[in-house]
C-alpha cells in the first residue's frame, strides 16, 4: 500500500486510518466484523465510524448533541410530512408530537391515532387523556405525564 500523499500530517494519518479501517455507519464487532443486534455475543469491541470502539471511547457531548441536532431535523421533517397540519400547533404542541416521534419512531407516534384526531381538531385536553391512557404512559409515566401537560396547557 502506497502512504497517503497529503502534506498535512492529521490528514494523512486521517486517510490512512479511513483506509484501514473502513467507514461503518451502524455498530459492528470489532473483531468479527459483524454487525451488532439485540442478543449479539460481542467477541471484540463494539465499533461504530472509522475505529470507535464504543466501549473504550464512547462519543463526546459535543458529539452527542451533534448527532442529536441532526436526528431532530429529521423527526421534524418526518412529522410535518406525515402530519401536515402539525405545522398549524402551537411551538409547544408541536414540540410535543415531534418528542414522542422521537422516542417512539413516526409509526408509534401514528399509532395514536384517536389522540392525533383530537390533537387535529383543538381537543387538547382529550388529546392529553388519549397520551396518559396508553402502553407508552404505563411504560415511560413520569415522561407521559410531562408531555400529556404540555399538550393540554400549550
Amino acid at each position: 500500500m502506497e502512504a497517503p500523499v497529503a502534506t498535512d500530517p492529521v490528514a494523512a494519518l486521517t486517510d490512512l486510518l479511513i483506509v484501514e479501517e473502513g467507514l461503518r455507519l451502524t455498530v459492528y464487532d470489532d473483531a468479527t466484523g459483524k454487525a451488532i443486534g439485540p442478543g449479539t455475543q460481542v467477541v471484540g469491541h463494539p465499533t461504530i465510524g472509522i475505529g470507535r470502539a464504543l466501549n473504550r471511547k464512547g462519543i463526546t457531548a459535543a458529539e452527542a448533541r451533534y448527532l442529536l441536532g441532526n436526528d431532530v431535523v429529521e423527526v421534524r421533517e418526518q412529522v410535518a410530512r406525515s402530519l401536515p397540519w402539525s405545522t398549524r400547533l402551537t411551538p409547544v404542541r408541536r414540540m410535543v408530537l415531534e418528542a414522542m416521534a422521537f422516542q417512539m419512531g413516526l409509526a408509534g407516534l401514528l399509532g395514536f391515532k384517536n389522540t392525533l384526531a383530537m390533537v387535529e381538531r383543538g381537543d387538547y385536553a382529550g388529546a392529553a387523556a388519549g397520551m396518559l391512557n396508553s402502553q407508552w404512559a404505563r411504560q415511560t409515566p413520569a415522561r407521559a405525564k410531562r408531555m400529556a401537560d404540555l399538550m393540554r396547557e400549550g
